[in-house]
């Protein structure tokens, strides 16, 4: 199932309007400079390797050779950038390497072939200790890169196209062998900017740096449609430095997410994901806007997000955890958020997502505290909030302040359990356990 170009026109258009109402009071504050973009001593086409941009060649072997002759260059720390024309340039997965620039040109897409039986596979993430959906290896990403450093995706958004839809019908029908690839994956590795590209119909995960640092994601547009299996847009994962930011994405699951690891794979491996900033974000899922987990074993912290505009979606912002995860949480602060035609505004749960096998522990209870979420404005919202901890670990020091939601069918409600915090400026009235600014851990004052 395809995403024509008129209709992501009209997403980039819309995007484009949400952008210029958050900037037009100054320049924007952004984080985006802790990636700078790099200057290439040379350009090589990928043309001159004999790729043809016909959406019939298959050019594998061009873009391996390109990457390649990039790999053994001589002036390998300056870099090289790999400019790809106009036209659509079939072909299987492939590696990139350091100090390289992959540019798209505006018209350029680089498509997935759509061969499921001759996908490499790798081994699964140590954090996971399986495939997220199958036991045993996984499948390679579309664009893959391991133990990398400053590695650049950009253009004129041209588009990287994973062809997803052989792969969502699998998992539709119950016969995925090992887990999908995502799109594009970078492992072990630091100072990727992807930036001015449109990424479209992932077989699963979208964007996913995982055990990486100074990651910089800006003015992307990733699209896949409402129905497509787990095709979350951009999932930092057990990563650190991360900035996100400018973008618009609308898929069939999270529209970001972050990930720490899964249940007793992710506590050994004990991996935070900490430091990223999620700001100027626009886009609709019939799941998460903006989601923290529910993979959160390695803990999750100091993460701010800010100016995110959604509609047409399932949750608005979701904090999400599980018995068995282990891991803490703490440090998150949402603001700025203003959503449109939302089943739930806000949600913050204990006892959401599945395990990777039955020998996770019990008694591996998360820590949720340290979390504020205010400033946000919803429309047309059906449910205000469940924010619901564990009896034997009750999520503290929540700090709700300046919420307001209005529904389509009266005042929407909100309904808490196991929870400590605050409410101040919360309409329609929070739940009994967040307005008394009194409890211990319970004043939006501690929360900074």
């Amino acid at each position: 199932m395809g995403i024509s170009r008129p209709l992501i026109s009209v997403f980039v258009f819309f995007f484009v309007l949400s952008a210029h109402h958050h900037l037009s009071l100054g320049d924007p504050i952004t984080c985006s400079g802790i990636v700078p973009m790099k200057h290439r001593s040379q350009m090589l086409s990928i043309s001159d390797f004999g790729a043809v941009g016909d959406g019939t060649t298959l050019n594998t072997n061009a873009f391996n050779a390109a990457i390649d002759q990039i790999r053994n260059s001589k002036n390998v720390s300056e870099g090289s950038l790999l400019y790809v024309p106009r036209g659509v340039y079939l072909t299987q997965s492939f590696n990139l390497t350091s100090h390289m620039t992959l540019y798209l040109a505006d018209g350029a897409v680089i498509k997935a072939l759509q061969d499921t039986e001759k996908w490499p596979l790798i081994d699964p993430l140590p954090s996971y200790g399986r495939g997220r959906e199958r036991p045993g290896p996984r499948y390679i990403s579309f664009i893959h890169g391991d133990g990398l450093t400053d590695v650049v995706i950009t253009g004129k958004n041209g588009t990287i196209d994973g062809a997803g839809e052989p792969w969502w019908n699998m998992w539709r029908h119950g016969t995925l062998k090992y887990t999908r690839p995502g799109l594009i994956e970078f492992k072990n590795s630091s100072d990727i900017l992807i930036s001015h590209v449109v990424l479209q119909n992932s077989p699963f995960w979208t964007l996913h740096p995982v055990y990486c640092s100074n990651v910089v994601v800006h003015h992307v547009t990733i699209l896949a449609p409402t129905d497509s299996p787990n095709t979350d847009g951009i999932d930092p994962d057990s990563s650190s430095n991360v900035c996100i930011e400018d973008s618009y994405i609308s898929t069939g699951d999270d529209l970001v997410a972050v990930k720490s690891g899964w249940d007793q794979y992710g506590i050994a491996y004990n991996r935070p994901s900490r430091d990223i900033t999620i700001r100027r974000i626009t886009g609709s899922s019939s799941f998460a806007g903006i989601a923290i987990g529910s993979e959160t074993s390695g803990g999750i912290h100091n993460i701010t997000v800010e100016n995110i505009t959604l509609y047409n979606s399932g949750i608005g912002i979701h904090i999400k955890t599980n018995i068995g995860r282990g891991g803490s949480i703490q440090g998150i602060t949402v603001s700025g958020v203003h959503l449109e035609k939302v089943r739930t505004g806000i949600k913050i749960s204990g006892d959401t997502g599945d395990h990777p096998d039955d020998q996770f522990n019990t008694s591996a209870l998360p820590v949720v505290r340290g979390i504020t979420i205010k400033n946000v404005w919803g429309i047309k919202v059906e449910r205000a909030g469940m924010v619901q901890g564990l009896k034997d670990a009750p999520f503290t020091n929540l700090c709700f302040s300046n919420v307001t939601f209005t529904g389509t069918k009266g005042s929407p409600i909100w309904k808490c359990s196991d929870v400590v915090g605050a409410a101040e400026k919360v309409n329609p009235t929070a739940c009994p356990e967040l307005t008394s600014t009194s409890q211990q851990g319970g004043s939006c004052e501690n929360q900074a």
